[in-house]
């Protein structure tokens, strides 16, 4: 029985001692445990703005963020640094980077930037921007990762239309064809444009669109009349009778003007048409011989030949109004304009007659004038500046033959 007894207290000590191990090893663990939790670290990590609040034993800022599976690229901000103590109430800040493709114009190129917003990010990229300049999107739009922003540069542009003083002009537009469109310019066909519509842009150009129309003009002009000469037999010689007015007619000529902002550039004719003719004007030349005048006959008689005198000489031209160009014995002075031909009065000096002229030369007696009478002559040149040059003037003349 006593072993019995003995048997039971024995057993009844074990589960007590067990009893007591198992529970220092429950209260060293609890202790332990607390011990740890309460050598912690209470550290704020901001990411992208956002707090998170955690407890740490890491000994850096960079075994912080491992902890926290944050790996940061040197592209990202990170405040404090990576070598940095954690030590309790820290604030790690932690921005990371996003990748943004700029495209100006044509070209693309690939930025990083921690920046929220697009015009954030364009001041941080140093570009010189205008007031005028298109950017997509817009400058308050939040940048997210991969994102693409286009910028449309703005030319200053001197555009002058049709003869106007020229305006400034702010433009995205590339070429001078697109530049005009986003104006409202209209170009005609026959319209010039400075430089050529396909040219490209560039800041402070001058462009100049000349306004160009061809339009039709029809002008009435009068066509001159001859005058030509008859011998009336009738008339003593040196005396003369108009016996038909002439009379101007009248064409029509239509011509192709090309005008330039407005003003006369060129003139085509491309049509005439004669709306009335003109009538010669008929003189009759006298050619009975006078009783009170030697007949001077052209046969071999010398009459007249060699003799000299002093005359009142005038000058004159075919273009002069009224005139014909021909002479009054039917030569064309306007076909030959160096011709030495002289007006006389043929009851002095018969027609035909070859005479030297002072200050003139040689010359043949082949016109008459209806000025010209007695001791009178009228010299031919060829223009009006050399008529007015002969002036009037007193010379000595010699019938040769």
């Amino acid at each position: 029985m006593f072993s019995n007894i003995r048997g039971v207290f024995s057993r009844y000590v074990r589960k007590k001692l067990l009893m007591s191990t198992a529970a220092c090893m429950v209260l060293g663990i609890t202790t332990g445990f607390v011990s740890y939790e309460t050598t912690k670290n209470d550290v704020t990590i901001i990411v992208d703005g956002k707090e998170h609040k955690v407890r740490s034993h890491a000994d850096r800022v960079k075994e912080l963020l491992q902890e926290n599976d944050i790996h940061v690229d040197k592209h990202d901000v990170l405040k404090p640094g990576l070598n940095t103590r954690v030590k309790d109430n820290l604030k790690v800040t932690y921005i990371p980077a996003k990748e943004v493709h700029l495209k100006i114009n044509d070209k693309e190129k690939t930025y990083w930037t921690t920046k929220k917003t697009v015009e954030d990010f364009l001041k941080e990229t140093d570009l010189d921007l205008n007031q005028h300049d298109q950017i997509s999107p817009g400058l308050n739009t939040a940048i997210a990762n991969g994102q693409t922003i286009t910028l449309k540069p703005a030319y200053s542009i001197q555009l002058s239309v049709g003869g106007k003083k020229a305006k400034q002009v702010w433009t995205t537009s590339t070429t001078v064809a697109d530049f005009l469109k986003q104006q409202n310019v209209k170009v005609g066909d026959l319209d010039k444009v400075k430089p050529g519509m396909n040219s490209s842009l560039k800041d402070d150009m001058k462009v100049n669109v000349i306004k160009v129309e061809k339009v039709i003009d029809v002008v009435e002009e009068d066509l001159p009349f001859d005058t030509v000469t008859k011998k009336d037999h009738s008339l003593t010689k040196g005396n003369k009778k108009v016996v038909r007015s002439g009379k101007k007619g009248r064409v029509a000529k239509r011509y192709e003007v090309v005008l330039e902002n407005g003003k006369e550039v060129s003139r085509k004719l491309v049509k005439k048409k004669k709306l009335s003719d003109s009538k010669d004007k008929v003189i009759a030349v006298g050619t009975k011989e006078s009783r009170d005048l030697p007949v001077v006959s052209r046969g071999k008689s010398h009459a007249s030949s060699g003799r000299e005198f002093y005359v009142e000489s005038t000058a004159y031209t075919a273009n002069c109004a009224g005139c014909s160009g021909r002479t009054s014995t039917g030569f064309n002075l306007k076909a030959n304009p160096n011709a030495k031909v002289i007006a006389v009065d043929p009851g002095l000096i018969p027609l035909g007659s070859k005479v030297y002229v002072e200050g003139y030369g040689y010359a043949i007696a082949s016109d008459t004038g209806g000025a010209i009478h007695g001791k009178r002559i009228d010299v031919f040149v060829s223009s009006n500046a050399k008529a007015n040059q002969w002036g009037r003037r007193t010379v000595k003349i010699k019938i040769i033959d």
